[in-house]
């Protein structure tokens, strides 16, 4: 029986889970997740957003698409617009350190190249996940940045949804780095647009780096109170 928890302790203790157990998941459970995550706030309720749920024989050939063409070399691949300096300041701050805490906790040395490069090849391949969520949005809306804010509260819903219901996620850019190969075996649809994956499936408990949180920036960094009484 799936425990239930408030909202704050279901927010306070998701992790992003990047090691999980093979075990399936039913398509009931995927469903019920889903429904969950269709109640995120739209502009003007236009819910602009669809899931693909990838597991078994198609969810492998997306695995070995990906890493085929990212260990050959190849440009990368998305379908929606990247910053081309990478990210710098603060948020390559934030990048770097989350980074430094996962490879501690798995033990991976700086200099132990084929250690690290088979951690970046783990989001290629979903983080060996049962499922694959693929959320993507509609092409009428493909350059509408609120639809693409209302995609990213939809996102955000699947993973809490998933917690809830006992899964593990983590909201997976490299997962459709080439996103072609994503298209072709997910059965995307031509007027939609892939805009992020969610690796998804129950938690193995003895993979270490599952343990990291991620730290987060002080209120006094990130909020500006305007016209509170102090």
């Amino acid at each position: 029986m799936t425990q239930t928890l408030d909202f704050e302790t279901l927010v306070a203790t998701r992790r992003s889970i990047r090691g999980y157990k093979p075990d399936p998941i039913p398509q009931q459970l995927m469903a019920e997740i889903i429904e969950i995550a269709k109640r995120a706030p739209s502009s003007m309720n236009t819910q602009p957003w669809n899931f693909h749920a990838v597991t078994g024989a198609p969810l492998e050939l997306i695995r070995e698409g990906n890493t085929e063409r990212m260990m050959a070399g190849a440009a990368v691949d998305r379908e929606i617009k990247m910053a081309d300096h990478g990210y710098q300041g603060v948020h390559r701050d934030r990048q770097v350190e989350i980074a430094i805490q996962l490879f501690e906790a798995m033990g991976i040395e700086r200099d132990d190249k084929a250690r690290r490069q088979d951690w970046v090849m783990r989001g290629f391949r979903q983080f060996d996940a049962p499922v694959s969520v693929v959320v993507t949005i509609d092409r009428a809306l493909a350059d509408d940045t609120v639809a693409h804010f209302d995609c990213g509260a939809a996102t955000y819903g699947l993973v809490l949804a998933a917690t809830s219901k006992g899964l593990g996620c983590v909201i997976n850019g490299q997962g459709i780095m080439q996103s072609s190969v994503v298209r072709e075996h997910a059965n995307i649809p031509e007027d939609e647009v892939i805009m992020t994956c969610v690796a998804m499936g129950y938690p193995n408990t003895d993979f270490v780096a599952n343990d990291v949180v991620s730290r987060r920036a002080a209120n006094d960094d990130v909020v500006n109170f305007v016209g509170f009484d102090d």
